[in-house]
Formats: structure tokens, C-alpha cells, sequence
């Protein structure tokens, strides 16, 4: 951009206060920590969040910030080089396996699962398994009837209830089948497309196994962390844009359907208006974890698998282990996780972080000719990067409020920084100018 070098500048003289995120590398063990009392938090209530966890059949636990380990536990005979199962959680993979199948063209999410599968793979009718796409088995409103074996993929099981799109229920078996879609349009196997796509480039390790009907991830849990740290960096490891199909991850990490305005691609998401649960055919009103920052989003999967991600405070945390409760997925320790949390950022206080955020606004979103950042009675930096991380704008902004010209832009996807003394928050923006 024109005005890059002077604006590169200007970020230098003002003296940032965004944090850069750390990776660490891909090949061995090494892993940069960073001290819970340097981040001016409150180390003596770790003990209380650690003893909770173990209370409730954890096995691990890894907390980052900006990328660093904070906090890591584990309990019990589990130790580090423990292998341990994602559940549910493990969807998120299968979610993220199939942006990479599109943005190689190998598949759109839009085509109809019958391409792939094969017709016949129900036992709807040719007319009602056409209307199912790839996108409703990632979304979860295939319309297939979800009240036998949820985990079924026989055609047998899988029987016509109502139109694709038109129900939103936790029906296990056609995201399954997702593996399939992957494995057909890539001529690959599941794991050897992922080794080769998302665990090479991160380190991560671990495999999909057969259980039943169900495939299932099975890794250490710093694995677990590095998939993290790579969705709270958009995709990108360390410079590598893995993900580069921007739209597709946006989509991942947002509402997906109006059904269930908390479920994205296979990811669950907090800060909503309403949210549904496995099982259940009701609208719960409210935010699905009251305790965790509205941007939160996280994979969630049976006996509290959980993976969350805070892009607003450069935060990853994994909990790993057995059952807490009786619950598919259960939601409340998740939350009480986050109330234990809180308490041990202490200065950070997340409550008055979180009411900043919210008044942070970036609007219209998308936008074509401007968009305008709004954060009022704030003096903040105002930084502007692509999927890449590239910085692409940088400007101290006064008084709160700044219009941006869309002109020297692209269309796609680019995340707006504002960052204080105090803190530093983003938020996507899309811009779609008009021609």
C-alpha cells in the first residue's frame, strides 16, 4: 500500500502494546512458558482452578497467552506424552480438513453430498438426499432423522424427517460421513490428508481411529494447543497460511445457519443471542458460556473435550479427561472453567475487558466504499492486517473513531486491531467493494 512505510512508522513511534504471537517449533518438544505474576495476574488462585479440574476427572489442562503456556497440568498417571481422545471435539479437524479440500478445489461446500457419496447414501428419495450439501453436514441441518442411533452411517439409519436446512439437530452420523466426502474428493485417506495438509505444518501430532461408527482423533494435548494457536492466528502457523481460504474460515467461526445462531462449521460459539443443544429441539436463550468472553468459540466434545479460542485476548486453554458429568457435551463445566479463570487473570478483569470489547465497534460489516472503527473515549492504535498477518494499515487514532477508505483494499477478509496501554481487541471485517 501506498501509505505502508509511513504507517509502519507511525506503529513504531507509537509503541504498540499488540502482542505477537509465539509458535513454537514444529519439530521437538520446546515450548516458550511465561510466568502468570509477569501478565500481572493472580498466581494464588491457580490452586483453586487446578484443584476444581482434578475434582472433576481432568487429565490435562494447557493454557496460552499470545502463544506462551501459562498454565500446564496434568493429573493423575497423565503426563505430557499421554495420548488422549478428542470426541466431539475432534470435529473442528474434519471442519478445518474440508476448507483446505475447497481452497484446493477438490470440493465445494455447496455440492451435494450425493456427489461424493454416492446416491443412495440415505434412504431418502433421489429428490429429498439431493437437497443435502456438503455445508449441511457442516452446519448440522442435514434433516435426516436424528431419534434412532445418532451415530449410524447406514443408509439404513439415515432416513428423511424434513428437508435439508430446515432443522438444525446434533446428528453425529452425517457429519461422519464427512470423512468420506473428504477421502472421495481428495483420493486420500482422512489421515494421510491431514499429516500431510495440517499436522506437518503445525507439529501436531496424533490420528483418526475407527470407534463404532465413528472416526476419532487421539493425540497428546500440546496437540490439542497447537490447533488452537493455529485457529487464533486465522490459519496462518508462524507465517504459513495453511488455511488461506478466508471466506471459508470466517464462515467456520461464525453462524453458520439461522437455526442455532452458536453453531459455526462444527465449532460452537459463544456471545450469542440463543443457542440448541445436542438432544434437544429447544431454543435456550442467552449465551451458551456466561462466564467467557462473547468472541470465545471453542470445540467441544463427550466427557469435556474442550478447545477455546479468544481471539480478544490472544487466549487458547484445553481441558482433557473423563467424564464430569452425564452430558453429550457438557456445557457447564466449560463455563465454571472460565469462572475459575477469571479469577486468575485477576488484573486483567476480564468483566471491564469485556465491556471495552463490546463497545468496540466496526462498522458496516461488510463494507464497500468505508467502514469506520468506533471505540468511544478511546486514544488507541488502530492496526489493520490480512489473512497473511500482514500488517496493511497502522494509525494512533484520537477521540475514538476513525473512517477507513476500502479503495486500496482487495475484496476478503481482514482483521482490525485496536489496542490501548490496557488491552487489545479484534474484530473481522469484509470488505466487498462495489465495482
Amino acid at each position: 500500500m501506498k501509505k505502508l512505510i509511513t504507517l509502519l512508522a507511525l506503529l513504531v513511534s507509537a509503541g504498540a502494546t499488540a502482542q505477537t504471537l509465539y509458535f513454537p517449533p514444529t519439530v521437538g518438544n520446546t515450548w516458550d512458558t511465561i510466568s502468570p505474576l509477569s501478565l500481572g495476574w493472580c498466581p494464588d488462585k491457580i490452586d483453586t482452578l487446578l484443584n476444581y479440574l482434578e475434582d472433576r476427572n481432568s487429565k490435562a489442562f494447557i493454557l496460552l497467552k499470545d502463544g506462551k503456556i501459562v498454565i500446564e497440568k496434568y493429573f493423575g498417571t497423565f503426563t505430557q506424552d499421554s495420548v488422549w481422545y478428542w470426541a466431539s471435539a475432534g470435529k473442528t479437524i474434519t471442519s478445518f480438513m474440508t476448507g483446505i479440500a475447497q481452497q484446493e478445489n477438490y470440493l465445494s461446500i455447496n455440492d451435494t453430498t450425493s456427489d461424493y457419496l454416492g446416491q443412495g447414501w440415505t434412504s431418502c428419495t433421489t429428490a429429498q438426499e439431493e437437497k443435502i450439501t456438503v455445508k449441511h453436514q457442516l452446519s448440522m441441518t442435514s434433516g435426516l432423522d436424528d431419534s434412532g442411533d445418532p451415530h449410524c452411517t447406514l443408509n439404513t439409519c439415515l432416513n428423511y424427517l424434513t428437508d435439508a436446512g430446515t432443522r438444525w439437530a446434533y446428528h453425529n452420523a452425517p457429519y461422519t460421513l464427512l470423512d468420506g466426502v473428504i477421502e472421495n474428493a481428495t483420493g486420500q485417506t482422512l489421515n494421510a490428508y491431514t499429516t500431510q495438509k495440517l499436522k506437518i505444518p503445525t507439529g501436531m501430532t496424533g490420528n483418526f481411529y475407527p470407534s463404532g461408527y465413528n472416526n476419532v482423533f487421539v493425540s497428546k494435548p500440546r496437540s490439542m494447543a497447537r490447533f488452537g494457536l493455529l485457529i487464533l492466528n486465522n490459519g496462518n502457523w508462524n507465517g504459513n497460511q495453511v488455511m488461506t481460504d478466508a471466506t471459508y474460515f470466517n464462515e467456520m467461526v461464525n453462524t453458520s445457519q439461522a437455526l442455532n445462531e452458536s453453531y459455526g462449521y462444527l465449532w460452537w460459539l459463544n456471545g450469542k443471542s440463543s443457542y440448541r443443544l445436542p438432544g434437544l429441539q429447544f431454543e435456550f436463550q442467552g449465551s451458551l458460556n456466561p462466564n467467557a468472553p462473547d468472541d470465545m468459540f471453542a470445540a467441544m466434545g463427550k466427557n469435556g473435550q474442550f478447545l477455546n479460542v479468544v481471539p480478544s485476548m490472544n487466549l487458547v486453554f484445553i481441558r482433557m479427561g473423563n467424564a464430569p458429568s452425564d452430558d453429550e457435551v457438557p456445557f457447564t463445566i466449560n463455563d465454571t472453567i472460565w469462572q475459575k479463570l477469571n479469577d486468575v487473570m485477576c488484573n486483567v478483569s476480564a468483566v471491564s475487558s469485556l465491556n471495552e470489547v463490546k463497545q468496540l465497534k466496526v462498522f458496516p460489516n461488510p463494507a464497500q466504499s468505508f467502514f469506520t472503527v468506533e471505540w468511544p473515549q478511546q486514544n488507541f492504535l488502530l492496526e489493520i492486517t490480512d489473512v497473511a498477518g500482514r500488517i496493511i494499515y497502522s494509525e494512533q487514532t484520537i477521540n475514538g473513531k476513525k473512517q477507513i477508505d476500502c479503495s486500496p483494499f482487495s475484496n476478503g477478509v481482514y482483521f482490525v486491531k485496536a489496542a490501548n496501554e490496557k488491552n487489545d481487541f479484534n474484530q473481522k471485517i469484509i470488505i466487498n467493494s462495489s465495482e
